[in-house]
C-alpha cells in the first residue's frame, strides 16, 4: 500500500513523494529508512538550467559502477526541477556537428549554428564524503587506497562495502556568481532495500537503464541510489526560494567602451559631462536604459549614462 505525502516548500515549489509500508524494523530505523526511501522529489515549477559534473576522483570505478554523472541526470529528470544540460560526451557530438555547418558541410536548412546552445544557471557535482572510519579493507577506501594511493582512499571511505552504507554529497553552484546555492548530505544503508522506488523497484523504473543499470543490480549500487535521493531531496528543499530566472537575479553583465566617450548624468547628448571617458574602460550597467543609453558605474563608484553604440560586452 503507498500513501501519498506532499511536502511543502518556500515559493510556492512542492515536492510530491510517496512512501511503501515499512517492514517490523524499530522505529528508529524505520523512521531513518522513510526519510531515505522518499520518492524522487517533484517541482511545480523548473528552477533553471543545470549541468552535472562527475567529480575527478573517480571512486565508482573501483566498485564496477557507472558514472554517477547519469545517475544525477535521471534524478534531476524525473523530478522537473531543472532543464538537464548535455556537457558530456552528447556534446562533444553537438559540436562536432556544428563544426561541419560551419565548414558549409550541412545541408541548406539545417538551422544549426551559434546562438543555439542554452546557458548552463547551475552546475551539479555528484560526490561521496570524505571520512576515513574504517580504511581496514571492508570500505571503498581500503580496497582502492593499494593502487589509487592513500590520497584517494581517503576520498572515497565514504562508501562501505561490508556494512552496505553510502554517505554522499551533492553541491550545486552559481555559473554567474560562482556562488554555493547548497551543499547536501545524502545516506542510504541496507535496511532501506527492502523498498522499491516508483513502483518499479531498482531493476527498471527509474533506474533500469540510462547508463545505471550498474547501480541497479548489485547491492551497495543500490544503497548509493538511496543516499544520492536522501541528498537530492534535501538540496531540492534548500532551494524553495532560488529565483526562477537565474539569468535576471545575477548582477548585469560588464561592458567595454570600444571608443572614447562621455559619462553624462542623463540620457542626452545634452546632458551635463559627469567624466570623459577612454576607450578600452571597463563599466558597470545598473540594469536601466532609456532608448539608446544605458546607465553605468565606473571602477571608482561614478554613474551616468553613456550611448549603447559605443559599448561591448566584456570578455
Amino acid at each position: 500500500m503507498r500513501l501519498g505525502k506532499s511536502v511543502a516548500m518556500t515559493a510556492a515549489v512542492c515536492l510530491a513523494a510517496t512512501a511503501v509500508a515499512t517492514p517490523a524494523f524499530p522505529a528508529s530505523i524505520r523512521d531513518k529508512t522513510d526519510k531515505a526511501k522518499a520518492e524522487i522529489p517533484v517541482c511545480s515549477r523548473n528552477l533553471g538550467t543545470v549541468a552535472v559534473r562527475e567529480p575527478d576522483n573517480k571512486w565508482w570505478e573501483g566498485l564496477k559502477l557507472d558514472s554517477p554523472e547519469a545517475l544525477i541526470k535521471v534524478l534531476v529528470m524525473r523530478s522537473g526541477c531543472f532543464t538537464v544540460l548535455d556537457r558530456g560526451k552528447g556534446f562533444e557530438m553537438m559540436q562536432q556537428e556544428r563544426a561541419l555547418a560551419a565548414g558549409g558541410a550541412l545541408q541548406g536548412g539545417s538551422n544549426v549554428g551559434g546562438g543555439q546552445v542554452k546557458a548552463a544557471d547551475y552546475i551539479l557535482v555528484p560526490d561521496i564524503t570524505s571520512k576515513n572510519d574504517n580504511s581496514g579493507g571492508t570500505n571503498v577506501g581500503g580496497l582502492l587506497g593499494g593502487f589509487m594511493g592513500g590520497f584517494a582512499g581517503a576520498i572515497v571511505s565514504g562508501i562501505s562495502i561490508s556494512s552496505k552504507t553510502a554517505d554522499v554529497t551533492l553541491s550545486l553552484g552559481n555559473v554567474r556568481t560562482s556562488e554555493m546555492q547548497a551543499i547536501t548530505e545524502g545516506h542510504g544503508d541496507k535496511t532501506d532495500l527492502g523498498f522499491s522506488l516508483g513502483g518499479g523497484g531498482f531493476g527498471g523504473g527509474a533506474f533500469g537503464g540510462a547508463g545505471v543499470s550498474s547501480y541497479s543490480g548489485t547491492a551497495i549500487g543500490q544503497v548509493i541510489i538511496l543516499a544520492y535521493i536522501d541528498a537530492y531531496t534535501k538540496l531540492v528543499t534548500q532551494l524553495g526560494g532560488l529565483s526562477p530566472v537565474a539569468a535576471a537575479a545575477a548582477p548585469q553583465q560588464t561592458v567595454t567602451l570600444s571608443r572614447p566617450g562621455i559619462l553624462r548624468q542623463s540620457p542626452s547628448e545634452k546632458g551635463k559631462k559627469v567624466r570623459d571617458l577612454d576607450a578600452g574602460m571597463v563599466l558597470y550597467p545598473t540594469g536601466n536604459s532609456d532608448g539608446v543609453w544605458r546607465e553605468v558605474s565606473d571602477e571608482v563608484g561614478n554613474k551616468g549614462w553613456v550611448s549603447n553604440a559605443s559599448l561591448s560586452l566584456a570578455k
